[in-house]
């Protein structure tokens, strides 16, 4: 009976939070917590375990899933020994196997690591061999670095964003795993790489630009001779060597077809790239908006966005509206663990002054003095809008001052729905304005029923304002940190058959 073997390792990080994650920032589980987790969540181990569970002539060999909380600044190198350690480990200990999935999300960064995947699927190669077929899933923000491809037979990536097929996206790395296994199929990648950084609504792949591409990706999977396909955009913020946009394509054994479709998926995606910026608005501006407003208005702060790698106390949004005199209501996320250590000493009901964001980002945010009432104090973990899977915001509280309620966790959690909101006794439709830690969620969450929705340059380690970020290993020239930027129709191979004999 064939084995497969599970391996996780994800997270996404901004090289300009200055605050660095530890290894707490992981939800690790290994053996039959993995899967029983997984089974229960829509994920892409989710769908990988799905297709799996439906062969019963495969054994399937759960190793260890380490699954960031959410994203953060790049991961202590101590703690990046101690995790890459663990992972490894478990892949040693689980012995002989015949293929191996390995969920990642592809723009990860240690202190003395720039490439943590590539480094993880390079020593797993060592423990396995080379002849074990390998599949990667990532996030379409990831950065497919040439170190992954030499190791991985194939990488599977998202075809949607805001991101809804996490569970679709396992399933397909399940399926291919699986055709390797079988035999018969000879994976070989072309790998064309784009100098843009992008950013705005272009790359909603429903409506934008950016689809076109994802859905040609999907395509090129469907025919005969695909195996996986995909437009990699990269995270503008984990600011490392091979950090660009990318397109790839894995084809059964025909280098001219994924060169052709890779140089086309390119090609499309640079004729549009200059339209992938965010027009934002200005803080002053945001302020007029916010009074204006008749109804709810979704006030965007993507250069806080937990889910990017911000460090999640920003208040800036928050302070121009204090100072422009708001008396609307506003409902507001933020990292400050001080302040929630206070109200839990205060008690619910109790009035406390207490100085709010600014304790993790000191270099970009000032604390801001509030005085309100403790309505709500919580230390549990929840369940998330989106796919199901458990958060954890560490102890929160509620505070509610003037027209400003804020939801005050201890670390960081994901913001791209509205669980954290709800979790916490508050719902966005019941305020005229929202502060939205993240640059896109899906539809129906925020932007179809809010009176508008405004992108606010606003300061933070996941700004949208890339130019001001202050990049220094990315290839340079590249769009928009330069001008006369050259895109250069050029692929390169990798051909893991070659690579086997």
């Amino acid at each position: 009976m064939p084995r497969i073997l599970i391996a996780e390792c994800k997270q996404e990080v901004s090289t300009f939070n200055p605050h660095l994650s530890r290894h707490d920032a992981f939800a690790v589980r290994s053996d039959e917590a993995l899967l029983h987790y997984h089974r229960n969540v829509r994920n892409e181990v989710g769908g990988a375990l799905r297709v799996l569970d439906a062969r019963p002539d495969v054994e399937i060999v759960p190793s260890l899933s380490a699954l960031s909380i959410t994203s953060g600044g790049p991961l202590a190198g101590p703690d990046w020994k101690r995790l890459s350690g663990e992972l490894l480990q478990a892949i040693r200990d689980a012995g002989a196997v015949d293929g191996l999935y390995f969920c990642m999300h592809g723009a990860m960064m240690a202190e003395e690591e720039m490439d943590p995947e590539g480094y993880l699927l390079s020593e797993t190669r060592k423990l396995v061999g080379d002849q074990v077929p390998l599949v990667v899933s990532m996030d379409l923000h990831g950065i497919p670095t040439d170190r992954m491809y030499e190791h991985a037979d194939a990488i599977v990536a998202f075809h949607t964003y805001p991101h809804v097929d996490f569970f679709s996206t396992g399933e397909r790395s399940a399926r291919l795993l699986l055709r390797l296994l079988d035999g018969g199929v000879r994976p070989v990648t072309a790998k064309v790489a784009i100098p843009a950084l992008v950013r705005g609504e272009e790359l909603i792949t429903a409506t934008g630009t950016f689809g076109k591409c994802t859905r040609r990706a999907a395509e090129i999977e469907s025919e005969p001779g695909g195996l996986s396909a995909a437009m990699f955009i990269g995270n503008p913020f984990t600011d490392v060597p091979e950090l660009q946009s990318y397109a790839c394509v894995t084809t059964d054994g025909d280098p001219a077809k994924a060169e052709r479709e890779a140089l086309k998926l390119a090609d499309e995606f640079w004729r549009h790239h200059e339209r992938m910026r965010v027009p934002l608005v200005s803080l002053e501006e945001m302020t007029r908006i916010a009074a204006a407003a008749p109804a709810t208005v979704g006030l965007v702060d993507a250069a806080d966005a937990t889910s990017s790698g911000a460090s999640g106390d920003g208040n800036a949004i928050v302070r121009a509206l204090a100072e422009a005199g708001h008396t609307r209501t506003v409902l507001a996320p933020v990292v400050d663990a001080p302040a929630v250590r206070a109200a839990f000493a205060a008690g619910v009901g109790a009035t406390i002054t207490v100085p709010i964001g600014g304790s993790l980002d000191r270099g970009r945010f000032s604390p801001l003095e509030r005085t309100g009432q403790v309505r709500l104090l919580a230390d549990r973990a929840f369940r998330s809008e989106s796919f199901g899977e458990e958060w954890y915001a560490g102890p929160a509280a509620v505070l509610e001052s003037g027209p400003f309620t804020f939801v005050m966790s201890s670390q960081a959690v994901n913001l791209y729905d509205r669980s954290f909101f709800w979790a916490h006794g508050q719902d966005p439709r019941q305020f005229d304005a929202v502060v939205i830690k993240s640059p896109y969620c899906q539809h129906h969450m925020f932007t179809e029923w809010c009176t508008r929705m405004v992108d606010v340059d606003a300061p933070g380690a996941t700004s949208a304002n890339l130019p001001i970020l202050g990049h220094r290993r990315c290839p340079r020239p590249i769009f928009p940190l330069d001008t006369q930027v050259v895109y250069e129709r050029r692929a390169r191979l990798f051909d893991r058959h070659t690579a086997r004999r």
